[in-house]
């Protein structure tokens, strides 16, 4: 695996000019990095139409496929981070005990619930940032072991207190930060860790006081990369700290920008959203009220439906801006200006769209190196589809005992 971890860096670190600079401002600024270097790529992207972008989107196998030409590694990339898939869910939740949990997340659950159970090591479970216990119960009624369910809200950790009960289930919910020292009081050699979506910092500091303290095994799945106090990702381990790409926040987001939430509502949000801030960005540009691109603030989903000339003066009142006095044709053709920059920023995504999930393997090895120097077995696996969730990947870790 460190062999396949070197691979997927050098790959990464020989093509970070296609991943490392975000599509938005590479629009906003009219500069992209490899324009130069890769006039042929760069020119067949921004020939794309948009129903050969949105084709693109759906199927990335035949982006791949055709990027191949123009970027010849890429290929090897995408194969060095494949991954295996776990067997079919046996264990699952009645739907007494599945009251109140989403259809999908339910689906997370039992998958991820499942692979635990298989995987099992110690006589008891630490749940980690459990939320309302959904996992936990699993858990507890199916091994019949005891739950310790760690959760920062209080009002999460008494509904799940109080349904635990109900059900009469081993679990017993304990508030506190897990960011604070006394955090650690609650490991114990004997426990299996376990977590579901556990957010940056929140699933690197698990696995270190699981390293510290020895547990008998870990099994989680990371998410949102991003939310790290630090402004670099500070790689676990020696591997990675010697190959380390210094990724910053704005790239650890890439691995999330694949989604099966929402449906096409939030993306026609979406798209009107984004059209009217690269509108309004070329009408302040036009009329020299910035030098550089002006971050607006979020605005209502709501208010989209009012038009641009709103939104426009919506965005100038909050940049404390004074716009031209436009007539309603003016505004148009800055929203049809928009709509391009919106077209290119989706075709030039589509480049960084294939490194997508080499830097969520890059980042999920360095945890299985990490697990493996403090005397871990581990897998990486990928625990569901991802149509239930693209954040599939299930990293699990067993205390190497003896010598």
């Amino acid at each position: 695996m460190q062999a396949t971890f070197l691979n997927i860096t050098n790959i990464l670190k020989s093509y970070q000019v296609y991943w490392r600079q975000d599509p938005f401002f590479q629009v906003v600024n009219g500069c992209t990095d490899w324009q130069s270097t890769n006039p042929d790529l760069y020119q067949w992207i921004l020939g794309l139409s948009p129903q050969e972008i949105v084709a693109y989107k759906q199927y990335p196998k035949t982006l791949l496929n055709d990027v191949v030409n123009y970027l010849p590694q890429i290929k090897q990339l995408e194969q060095q981070s494949q991954l295996p898939s776990l067997p079919v869910k046996s264990q699952t939740l009645s739907n007494h005990m599945a009251a109140g949990i989403p259809g999908r997340k339910r689906e997370q659950i039992e998958a991820l619930g499942s692979a635990c159970i298989d995987q099992h090591k110690g006589n008891q479970w630490l749940e980690w940032c459990s939320g309302k216990g959904y996992l936990g119960r699993l858990l507890a009624a199916n091994s019949g072991q005891k739950v310790t369910s760690f959760e920062y809200q209080q009002p999460l950790c008494d509904a799940g207190q109080s349904e635990a009960d109900k059900l009469n289930l081993p679990m017993t919910f304990v508030q506190g930060d897990a960011f604070d020292v006394d955090s650690q009081q609650l490991f114990d050699s004997q426990q299996h860790a376990v977590a579901l979506h556990a957010c940056g910092d929140l699933h690197t500091t698990l696995l270190r006081h699981a390293v510290k303290h020895n547990l008998a095994a870990i099994s989680f799945s990371p998410c949102c990369y991003h939310l790290i106090e630090e402004s670099l990702y500070r790689p676990l381990s020696t591997v990675a700290q010697q190959h380390d790409l210094a990724l910053n926040k704005q790239q650890l987001r890439i691995p999330l920008q694949a989604t099966v939430t929402g449906g096409e509502r939030v993306k026609r949000h979406r798209e009107q959203e984004m059209i009217y801030r690269l509108g309004f960005d070329a009408l302040c540009r036009e009329h020299r009220l910035t030098q550089c691109y002006l971050p607006v603030p979020s605005i209502k989903k709501s208010q989209l439906a009012e038009g641009f000339q709103a939104f426009c003066q919506w965005a100038a009142q909050k940049k404390s801006l004074t716009l031209p006095c436009y007539q309603q044709q003016e505004f148009t053709y800055f929203e049809q200006i928009g709509v391009q920059r919106y077209w290119q920023m989706e075709a030039l995504s589509l480049v960084q769209d294939l490194f997508r999930r080499p830097l969520e393997v890059w980042l999920a090895l360095d945890k299985w190196l990490y697990l493996e120097q403090n005397r871990y077995q581990v897998t990486i696996s990928t625990f569901c589809e991802p149509s239930c969730t693209p954040r599939n990947l299930l990293i699990q870790g067993k205390k190497i005992t003896g010598e």
